[in-house]
């Protein structure tokens, strides 16, 4: 049975919010919690929620002119149009976890932020550069994107496969999980103080792969995907990160291993040599179907 590759959002809208706090997680993470602003418009889904997080680069000018359908075609070239220097960082990014409103506090996301560079020598890209710096109270908008694990492929045996930059969302997929979930989740980091220890179900079996320096992303993950024993039984198989990583993973598990392509999610975040992370490119180029 086919599912849809995408799980959209219940609304597509622009969402206002603040930064709440920072907290430095390891060497290349830092986490910002986002809240206040129009919080209360956001609908957690769970799994590897993600979204458009539009950074104030500029200053909040140019958040201001950030049309309502920037992350499809026209709008996004209406936001194109925006200035150089007054034009927002966009980035995507998935929601690391949600806490939902109390008596003492309103609702909180959670978005964990992988460090390149730093900011102090000028070395960080812009969207690291602005979680490194940012201050409570700094605007910034969102575009909910939804789930690309879609939970109808299954969620009892699942086989999990990223670099750092899919540890929140894999994180979050194990916080969304039945407890009586089984299966295996590869993560490669590029350090072993970046492997973030995170709540998961007992039968899911967690690996660490640190990566030397010298080695291209996704390179451990793969070769660990190849000499794993897959699950008998019908398994939801999530492969994201680098481009060649995500698709390099499905190529692996439908054409050499036989996996149901309707059972396999992927998602390929960033492309190695790209200045950003063009994203709905590198997903388009992820998805091409198989020879």
């Amino acid at each position: 049975m086919a599912f849809s590759k995408l799980v959209k959002p219940e609304s597509a809208e622009l969402i206002h919010l603040s930064v709440v706090r920072t907290e430095r997680l390891a060497p290349h993470w830092i986490r910002v919690t986002l809240g206040g602003g129009e919080i209360e418009r956001f609908r957690p889904m769970g799994f590897d929620q993600w979204f458009r997080l539009f950074l104030p680069i500029g200053g909040d000018a140019g958040l201001d002119r950030v049309p309502a359908k920037a992350n499809k075609m026209f709008g996004y070239l209406k936001f194109l149009r925006i200035p150089d220097g007054e034009r927002p960082v966009m980035r995507n990014y998935s929601v690391r976890a949600y806490r939902a409103a109390t008596a003492e506090a309103g609702a909180e996301i959670d978005v964990d932020f992988v460090l390149h560079g730093s900011a102090a020598d000028g070395t960080a890209g812009p969207a690291s550069r602005w979680a490194e710096t940012c201050e409570p109270g700094e605007h910034v908008l969102i575009i909910d994107e939804g789930l690309t694990f879609n939970p109808q492929r299954g969620t009892e045996r699942v086989v999990l496969v990223g670099d750092e930059t899919a540890l929140p969302a894999i994180a979050s997929i194990c916080a969304s999980l039945p407890a009586d979930s089984t299966g295996t989740a590869l993560i490669e980091v590029p350090t072993r103080e970046d492997a973030l220890e995170f709540p998961h179900p007992a039968g899911i079996d967690v690996v660490w792969l640190v990566r030397p320096h010298e080695f291209a992303p996704g390179t451990f993950a793969l070769a660990r995907l190849g000499e794993l024993s897959l699950p008998d039984a019908p398994f939801h198989a999530y492969a994201a990160g680098e481009q060649s990583l995500a698709s390099g993973a499905r190529k692996h598990l439908v054409g050499e291993r036989g996996v149901d392509k309707n059972a396999v999610s992927f998602c390929g975040y960033w492309k190695i040599g790209a200045s950003s992370p063009a994203s709905k490119t590198a997903r388009d180029a992820a998805a091409e179907p198989l020879a």
